[in-house]
């Protein structure tokens, strides 16, 4: 399962983050996501009602629909019970043995977020399956690149301050997918019932995705 999550969110290219947004409005954000071209979603584990969220949503769509995660996970505890609720693979912000642990445990896919190179490192050893560089914006394209060179087989996947404006670059600088939060999941479209602004955003990253793979 961990394989086949991870092909997915490579093929997509794009894994869209909903954080903090209104319980009652999460099935129709995921739906805009998913029409907008982009089927892969992370669910933060500090938004509230993570949990039904993730119910829902993991029982509105198929895998092949959307494949739905978790992020913002800093321990077992609640690896695990996103993965009950419907978490296909986890998403940390930082390097936690115990999180990788419990994903492989069951299967599931895990990308941990680093900063160095030593902690890509600690984290690919462990079991992660791809690591999450974070805070992509301040680290840059320039730091995809650079980590590429000696370490090229851990996929990376730039979170934080990714944006249209620099999307391609971290593409051509070797990413093997991006996170995106805001700027696909407005929350301000979203509680004004603008789902359809959402799904436009999804498209405008799903296209630039494409054509930063040379539209492949």
């Amino acid at each position: 399962m961990s394989s086949e999550t991870t092909r997915r969110i490579r093929e997509t290219g794009v894994v869209a983050i909903v954080r903090g947004t209104d319980a009652d409005a999460a099935i129709e954000t995921v739906d805009a996501i998913r029409r907008g071209g982009v089927s892969t979603v992370e669910v933060t584990a500090n938004t509230d009602g993570v949990l039904d969220m993730l119910r829902e949503v993991s029982s509105s769509f198929t895998e092949e629909e959307v494949t739905v995660g978790a992020g913002t996970v800093l321990d077992a505890e609640t690896a695990r019970a996103t993965m009950l609720a419907g978490a296909e693979f986890l998403v940390t912000p930082s390097f936690d043995e115990d999180v990788v642990r419990t994903a492989n445990r069951y299967g599931n896919a895990s990308f941990v977020g680093i900063a160095t190179p030593t902690e890509a490192v600690r984290a690919f050893e462990a079991g992660a399956d791809m690591v999450k560089v974070f805070p992509a914006g301040t680290l840059g394209p320039g730091f995809v690149s650079a980590m590429g060179g000696p370490l090229g087989h851990i996929p990376t996947v730039p979170t934080g301050g990714v944006n249209l404006e620099n999307v391609r670059d971290f593409f051509e600088a070797g990413a093997a997918a991006v996170g995106v939060g805001s700027s696909i999941v407005d929350n301000d479209a979203v509680n004004r019932g603008d789902f359809d602004a959402i799904e436009e955003n999804a498209r405008a990253f799903a296209e630039a995705v494409r054509d930063a793979r040379g539209g492949a």
